[in-house]
């Protein structure tokens, strides 16, 4: 699954990506590679989980096998995005996700999730942390506009959590 923002836009960044960054990413372009994904995952073990409040979709999740230079793609799944609705915080949806998330990954067979997390992306940091997440201890730098000089760089740390119980 591609790690893009979800139909509809971008996600909030927290300040991690420049405004003109976001503002400059095209819907229509973004939910036609979703919905791609959704039709055809590279493989059986790649998931999108979504959260329902009624019939209206408030948040979602993507995994898969992860693709870091140093992970196992048949023990280690990686979390690709986990989003909610900001209007829907708070209520159960980011952790029933995270169940659902380990639930899948062990029944695929994984020994370990990852996710990459903004440096300064304190709320969601904490927030895993909280539900047994933890860093271990690799971080990446990304330039995210390769025009001119002094492009902007986005920093992510990358925590990991166990599924085997």
């Amino acid at each position: 699954m591609s790690p893009v923002p979800p139909p509809g836009g971008p996600p909030p960044s927290g300040g991690a990506l420049p405004a003109d960054l976001l503002g400059a990413l095209d819907p229509d372009v973004l939910a036609a590679r979703w919905a791609d994904d959704l039709r055809r995952p590279p493989a059986a073990t790649h998931r999108a989980l979504v959260a329902l409040e009624a019939n209206t979709v408030v948040g979602f999740a993507a995994t898969g096998p992860s693709e870091d230079p140093d992970a196992d793609p048949v023990r280690d799944a990686e979390m690709t995005v986990l989003v909610v609705h900001p209007d829907e915080l708070g209520r159960g949806h980011g952790s029933r996700l995270l169940s659902a998330v380990a639930d899948t990954g062990r029944a695929d067979g994984f020994t370990r999730a990852t996710t990459w997390v903004f440096a300064q992306d304190d709320t969601m940091r904490a927030f895993l942390e909280s539900a047994g997440w933890a860093p271990d201890g690799a971080h990446r730098e990304m330039v995210v506009d390769s025009e001119g000089a002094g492009a902007p760089v986005v920093r992510q740390v990358r925590l990991h959590t166990s599924l085997e119980e």
